[in-house]
């Protein structure tokens, strides 16, 4: 212990600051050489996004810290490697003196050459007088990054040159530096210009022209969650996707249709170009973004930044890529992937290698998408728009609809949404509901709905009204026919969608000839269809996916009534366009069956046919063997379902109950509220209720933490009793605080009557409880033959510590086989006696498990002496059970000693000891010393040791 500390002190931090100091430029070259993984660098690059002598530095405080020998060799080793002079290595001082002598460039100063700016690469050579035509073959080298291509030219200019003085190099330098600001300051500039065209014109509904909206003046945080461990954690505001220090440098951002994935881009590109402060993107000095939908065939992303973004303005594709590859710090912002024409292509764009993190490896990417790409790079940090609360949709009210007309117009929109069950969970999505309030604040005579395609119906009808009440001129009477007969956009529309690669734009001259000339204008006028400037042409598109699919639906509807073919839908996948199919069953009832029953057929389209299903408004008894088949699945009910498909699916439940259809299963996951039930119903987080169901056989409740104290078990025992068919009610989870028992004269009489299952079931295998609905206490479920697998208590994961050790004694106490424990960074001592083992980061303590198998402790960098080494030791020789224990990455004494008692004992039981760091080690329980494989082959050919080791 001794030799580290005297190690550590020999690298202080004054000189790994001067160290720092002098090689700022190859931080990341000496990071890897230091074997610092690269996400480790990725984090420290985009946290210094300015200062490289701090990533610098801050990357060796990590290596310091982590390697399990920071010594002065293993830098000079790295400094070997990496071909640097020892002058420059050592001695910082002349570089922060300006020593200008003329001296050969050394390799570290040619790889800091090419790391600072290097996509200012070829201004180096122009600066360097390199021929043009050898700056053409250096950039003609095939998967070259600007680095490379920056120590060619170095390289080059070498060669070309008799002794290449440092003061030419750094005059060029500063040259460079000088037109790279110029460059990057008028990028920057541009972008914003830009950006504020978009986001000083807002338009909440489409024939609204009149008013424009500044992003800021309607903008209205909805709910965002990210993905951690496998569930999903809110986050108090967008900025935190961005500010989140968890994330990668790629961060796929999704959102079902209209939930504001665009208005989000747009938010961020106001923060960045007004400069509000606190926002992520305050000090960014370029942001890039992009729309996907309009980079079809475009296989480069800095030509796509120059056709769209900055068509208007005289700066080189060539420029903008050279400012990119060298500005610190870039965000990049790819706005809607799934409408992204080029998503599935095999085609190697660059949009593709930015996705798969081939691309931009250091810079930060957010893709906004409405669902997870085909490929993308799996390492990603995931986070979902889940639309407006009650609060968002107050806010919206008064911001941006009512204005000065006071609390009393807020109530009386607020009560049109209360009128209408259905628009209530339809109005979590932000567009519908901005078109919403709009159209019932300005209406008196808002009716309403029993389906969604009712509410679009109605109003698509209030803005050909609005519109043809604006038209004075005297082909109103010819141009209303557009209300009623727009078949061909309705094809128009459908042969986008149902494309292999989705068309969401066209040219205004092939629009024109599929719609006429009055057609185009006329929905142009209405604002279904809106022109946009695409770098020299004229693009139209629809105002939103969400009108593409209704006007789609139409033809959809057409095409079932007749003769139709299941692949024109081939490839029309329902979980990108589900409001089209939904639409098309609600449009024509009669060919809706056929619909209804191409989904079933089709894999997971279970949810989709619910969701048909319930856009019919008249007679259900045709459907009833539809019913029939999906009840005879299990219906979930989840967290990841947005409220209106958490409330299809308990909709389902109530047609099955109102035909006498029995339902197999409901499971009810991570989605059951604190309260658990309200009125007799099941009440989830989204607020929806749940009522009991005549023919519900079985639910099942699962969720990471379940809090359900007898209180509240026994509001869910009497929900179930109201269930009249409920044979089974199973709890699952990792964490589950259940009371030890629960009062019997509590438990609803029936049920016991009825012999009712109430199981509890634990993530750790095998491991679970029955409920004595007699005694009301809680019974080991099943045969002797329960055991748990493999069991991890990480570092990461300290909260689930207590459960998991407190189950572990559980299930050890009852007999329970365990396989195995992990225990991972925990830095686990025993105690003197060694009948426990301190968990010291989570400050609990695991006992004698006597029906443990295998223990492994796992712990990176970590040294242990011998005393702790003995500690261990001991405690797995009380824990009977166990035949091996493993040590991995630690760094152990060669020798265990004055443990002979504890080694005799696991020598009796057969125990196998290993040591994995660098390669595998065994201890021999006869002497107390390590051996190699090779070493344990020769002892027991020689016949020195008859023990399992």
């Amino acid at each position: 212990m001794g030799g580290t500390r005297s190690k550590e002190s020999a690298l202080s931090d004054d000189y790994l600051r001067d160290l720092s100091s002098n090689i700022t430029g190859l931080w990341r070259f000496l990071g890897r050489e230091l074997k610092i993984p690269q996400q480790t660098l990725d984090r420290i690059g985009s946290n210094n996004p300015e200062d490289v002598t701090a990533k610098c530095y801050q990357s060796l405080l990590y290596w310091r810290k982590n390697s399990a020998n920071p010594s002065k060799q293993v830098l000079e080793d790295a400094r070997r490697s990496m071909n640097i002079d020892t002058e420059e290595w050592s001695d910082s001082s002349s570089v922060r003196q300006g020593d200008h002598k003329v001296h050969p460039v050394t390799e570290q100063q040619r790889l800091a050459s090419s790391s600072e700016k290097a996509g200012m690469w070829r201004y180096m050579g122009e600066e360097l007088h390199i021929p043009k035509s050898v700056l053409d073959n250096i950039d003609m080298k095939p998967s070259r990054e600007a680095v490379n291509r920056c120590h060619d030219v170095l390289r080059q200019w070498e060669q070309t040159t008799s002794e290449p003085p440092r003061l030419i190099l750094k005059q060029a330098q500063q040259k460079v530096n000088e037109i790279y600001t110029g460059l990057e300051e008028k990028l920057a500039r541009a972008l914003k210009m830009t950006y504020k065209r978009q986001y000083d014109a807002i338009q909440p509904i489409p024939y609204i022209r009149d008013r424009l909206y500044r992003i800021d003046k309607i903008f209205v945080e909805g709910g965002v969650k990210v993905s951690v461990a496998g569930s999903w954690e809110r986050l108090t505001s967008y900025q935190d996707i961005l500010k989140d220090k968890r994330a990668t440098l790629l961060r796929v951002i999704e959102g079902d249709p209209g939930y504001g994935k665009s208005t989000l881009a747009l938010e961020f590109a106001y923060d960045w170009g007004e400069g509000v402060k606190g926002s992520p993107v305050e000090n960014v000095r370029i942001l890039i973004i992009l729309r996907l939908r309009q980079l079809g065939g475009v296989q480069s992303i800095y030509q796509a930044i120059k056709w769209f973004l900055l068509s208007e303005e005289n700066v080189k594709v060539s420029d903008i890529k050279a400012v990119i590859e060298s500005c610190h710090s870039v965000k990049i912002i790819l706005d809607g992937h799934d409408e992204y024409p080029d998503r599935d292509s095999e085609k190697q764009s660059d949009v593709r290698k930015i996705v798969m993190r081939e691309m931009f490896q250091d810079l930060n990417v957010s893709l906004t998408t409405r669902y997870l790409p085909k490929h993308y790079d799996q390492s990603a940090r995931r986070y979902k728009l889940t639309g407006f609360d009650d609060r968002a949709r107050d806010e919206y009210i008064r911001k941006a609809v009512v204005g000065d007309a006071g609390e009393q117009a807020v109530r009386r929109v607020k009560q049109k949404l209360k009128d209408n069950p259905i628009l209530s969970d339809l109005c979590d999505v932000p567009l519908i509901f901005v078109m919403f309030a709009h159209m019932a604040h300005e209406k008196k005579d808002f009716q309403k709905f029993k389906s969604v395609t009712e509410f679009f119906r109605y109003m698509i009808s209030c803005f050909h009204q609005h519109l043809l009440s604006k038209m004075r001129d005297t082909n109103v009477g010819q141009m209303s026919r557009f209300e009623n007969n727009h078949v061909s956009l309705d094809q128009m529309a459908f042969d986008g969608l149902s494309k292999e690669h989705q068309q969401l734009s066209w040219s205004e001259e092939e629009v024109r000839r599929q719609l006429g000339d009055d057609g185009c204008e006329y929905y142009v006028r209405l604002g279904i269809l809106i022109k946009e400037e695409v770098a020299a042409d004229v693009e139209i598109r629809f105002y939103h996916k969400l009108f593409c699919e209704w006007f789609a639906a139409h033809h959809l509807a057409r095409l079932l009534a007749g003769n139709w073919n299941p692949s024109a839908l081939r490839h029309a996948h329902p979980y990108d366009l589900q409001y089209m199919y939904r639409f098309a069953c609600g449009i024509s009832q009669d060919s809706s069956e056929r619909l209804i029953n191409y989904l079933r057929r089709l894999p997971g389209g279970d949810k989709f046919t619910i969701l048909c299903l319930l856009e019919q408004t008249g007679d259900l008894n045709k459907f009833v063997n539809v019913v029939r088949d999906l009840c005879k699945k299990t219906l979930k009910i989840s967290e990841d379902d947005n409220k209106l498909v958490q409330r299809s699916t308990f909709q389902l439940l109530e047609i099955a109950s109102s035909h006498g259809v029995p339902t197999v299963c409901l499971h009810v996951d991570r989605c059951l509220s604190e309260a658990v039930t309200a009125g007799g119903n099941l009440l989830l987080n989204s607020g929806l209720h749940v009522p009991p169901s005549s023919t519900l056989e079985t639910i099942e409740i699962t969720g990471k933490d379940l809090d359900i104290p007898e209180e509240k078990m026994i509001r869910l025992l009497a929900y179930a009793e109201e269930c009249e068919k409920l044979r089974k009610l199973t709890f699952q989870g990792k964490q589950l605080l259940i009371p030890v028992s629960v009062q019997a004269e509590k438990i609803p009489p029936s049920l016991k009557t009825r012999n009712i299952e109430v199981l509890l079931l634990h993530s750790l295998e095998g491991l679970g409880y029955n409920l004595n609905l007699i005694e009301g206490e809680w019974v080991k479920h099943g045969s002797g033959a329960a055991r748990i697998g493999r069991v991890y208590l990480h570092s990461d994961n300290q909260d689930e510590h207590e459960w998991m050790v407190r189950e572990l004694t559980r299930a050890s106490a009852a007999g329970i086989p365990i396989a195995e424990v992990r225990i991972y960074g925990c830095s686990a001592v025993a105690d003197q006696s060694g009948s426990s083992l301190a968990l010291s980061r989570s400050q609990l303590s695991l006992p004698i498990l006597s029906t443990l198998q295998e223990l492994v402790i796992m712990d990176h960098g970590r040294r242990m002496d011998n005393t702790e080494v003995v500690g261990i030791l001991s405690y797995t020789a009380q824990c009977t059970a166990v035949k091996e224990l493993v040590f991995r990455w630690q760094t152990l004494p060669d020798c265990v000693q004055g443990a002979e008692s504890t080694l005799l004992t696991l020598r009796s039981r057969n125990v196998s000891i290993e040591w994995h760091f660098e390669c595998a080690r065994y201890l021999n329980l006869l002497t107390g010393r390590w051996e190699t494989k090779n070493e344990r082959k020769q002892r027991k050919q020689r016949g020195s040791g008859s023990e399992r080791t």
